[in-house]
């Protein structure tokens, strides 16, 4: 029908790449968003805390923008919400739990009075606009993980956010199979799957199957302390560790900031069940015997700070790893990742702990909260999609996932690869690809917390780390234009300084004359001879060393 509007699916992140997770639907005037999530910077991206999707498409069409809707409260779903909503305060929608770990991160932001956080529950739809929302409970490694099923003028779009099929979950909640099926048999216009997986042959195996790993551990610890570290947004995983403690007649300690923080939320909300007088304070830790401890500690990547780093090099005011201990790394260890957690492996071992970590074992120590092929197949089996759209992964990911899709032989079922910015429209005759939009990322620095350009300052800062800096200071007469003496050239990172005498005494005389090379007028302008000294210098140190430093003159006027 002439002047009906097409449907929309507009990825601003989390599409050939792990993190950053933003689709944006759109139905003419009318805009929801699914997820607002950072992702963590590459080592090369010198001193940048972390990085978040670019929303100006977002912030031009802001009238448009009806919420943000969220699948589940992990760092890549969530993380970049109290960047992005002092740019579009739009109201937010999430489980029970998800928004308690929103409004943690909103509190230290100063965002917890200005922004609109509204509770939603499984099955229980609402309207935004000409949006019809319901939330499907899923399985997956975090509390309150939901599918999101959109129902527009145009047909269904389900995202599944993150998940598994976990037939024996630890909360008895298990993945709402039948919601699913019921929409495959209504019809559902477009499938968006989580991706991570897709190489995983089978199924990923259930959070059930971490416990008789942890029974063995508990079982076989002897006189040591247990320390066991998970992320820690692993409600389940830690609730196992409870009640094995309880089982096995040890109090529990939780160490670190987030760790704190996360089960306290849980907690509040009853969903970590603490028997009473199980726990005990950090600072109390020393006085229990180390047989009747047991310590849920933060730091399963490795961080620097985290609490286990500190402890594995015996740095941590409370936390003591001595022969004798246990250490259970119940995680995952995300790529990028590895030479920091196997330095820390190696300090524990040196400390004459047993550390137990993933490995091809059974029973496992850590179960994925990914669903693997089997259970991507059974899925797209169910809802049976006219469109199917991989998310959430690199795009060999993607790729491969349209590949599964296809395999199956669905009547009437396209696969399609998309990217980031790319415009997938959708009507009863099919689906194109109607253009792009501004997409990207937004870089914040450490510490301050501010945005930083990449091009200027991240690149400066490669540079500083590959080649050093080198500056010339010099004293130069305002009236002659002369040198008043010998140049001095100080520099740090660029060569060896017991290398650098030769090096730096030809420099000097490069910029010598350098200077009293440049003309009468140019002689009187302190920026065109600094960039004369830059180039030439630059020149004769590139040739010299094969290294380019960034070089910043110095001058001082006499």
């Amino acid at each position: 029908m002439k002047g009906v509007p097409k449907l929309e699916l507009i990825p601003l992140g989390g599409l050939g790449e792990f993190g950053l997770n933003m689709m944006a639907i759109r139905y003419g005037n009318d805009m929801v968003v699914v997820d607002c999530g950072l992702m963590f910077p590459e080592p090369e991206l010198l001193g940048i805390d972390i990085v978040v999707p670019d929303v100006s498409f977002l912030v031009e069409h802001q009238s448009q923008l009806r919420a943000i809707l969220l699948t589940h409260a992990h760092e890549d779903h969530i993380g970049a919400l109290p960047f992005v909503i002092e740019d579009i305060n739009v109201p937010i929608y999430g489980t029970e739990f998800t928004l308690a770990m929103v409004e943690s991160r909103f509190g230290e932001h100063g965002l917890l009075e200005t922004t609109r956080r509204h509770v939603v529950e499984p099955l229980q739809a609402f309207t935004l606009g000409p949006f019809t929302i319901e939330y499907i409970h899923v399985t997956h490694s975090i509390v309150g993980a939901c599918a999101i099923a959109i129902t527009t003028p145009t047909g269904v779009v389900i995202h599944t956010g993150d998940f598994k099929i976990d037939a024996t979950p630890t909360d008895n909640r298990p993945f709402d199979l039948h919601a699913f099926a019921g929409y495959g048999k209504r019809g559902v216009l477009a499938l968006l799957s989580d991706s991570t997986n897709v190489d995983r042959r089978g199924y990923t195996a259930s959070e059930l199957a971490v416990r008789d790993r942890f029974d063995e551990v508990f079982a076989n610890a002897g006189d040591g302390r247990i320390f066991i570290c998970c992320f820690t947004s692993s409600i389940h995983r830690i609730q196992l560790a409870v009640d094995m403690a309880e089982e096995y007649g040890r109090k529990v300690c939780f160490l670190g900031r987030s760790m704190d923080t996360n089960t306290a939320i849980a907690h509040r909300l009853d969903f970590l069940h603490l028997p009473d007088g199980i726990l005990i304070r950090p600072q109390d830790l020393r006085a229990f015997p180390r047989d009747k401890v047991a310590v849920v500690i933060s730091g399963s990547q490795a961080q620097g700070t985290s609490a286990l780093a500190r402890a594995s090099v015996n740095n941590h005011k409370h936390a003591e790893i001595s022969a004798g201990d246990v250490v259970v790394l119940s995680s995952r260890i995300i790529p990028g990742n590895e030479k920091a957690i196997f330095r820390m492996i190696n300090h524990l071992f040196k400390r004459g702990a047993q550390v137990i970590y993933e490995t091809e074992s059974y029973p496992p120590v850590h179960v994925s909260g990914h669903a693997s092929q089997e259970e991507l197949k059974l899925l797209i089996n169910l809802v049976r999609p006219r469109h199917f759209i991989p998310v959430h992964g690199e795009f060999r990911q993607l790729s491969l996932h349209a590949q599964l899709a296809r395999s199956l032989r669905i009547p009437g079922l396209e696969a399609h690869v998309a990217e980031d910015g790319e415009v997938l429209a959708l009507d009863a005759k099919g689906m194109v690809r109607s253009g792009t939009v501004a997409t990207g990322r937004v870089f914040i620095d450490s510490g301050s917390q501010d945005e930083v350009a990449e091009e200027v300052v991240v690149r400066d800062r490669r540079h500083l780390a590959e080649d050093g800096i080198v500056l010339p200071v010099l004293a130069i007469s305002k009236a002659s234009g002369k040198l008043q003496n010998e140049p001095e050239i100080i520099s740090s990172g660029f060569v060896n300084p017991m290398q650098a005498d030769g090096l730096m005494a030809r420099a000097r005389q490069v910029v010598s004359e350098s200077v009293a090379s440049a003309g009468r007028e140019e002689s009187g302008d302190w920026s065109l001879i600094k960039e004369r000294i830059r180039r030439d210098l630059r020149k004769y140190l590139q040739q010299q060393t094969n290294k380019r430093p960034l070089i910043l003159p110095v001058i001082l006027e006499v």
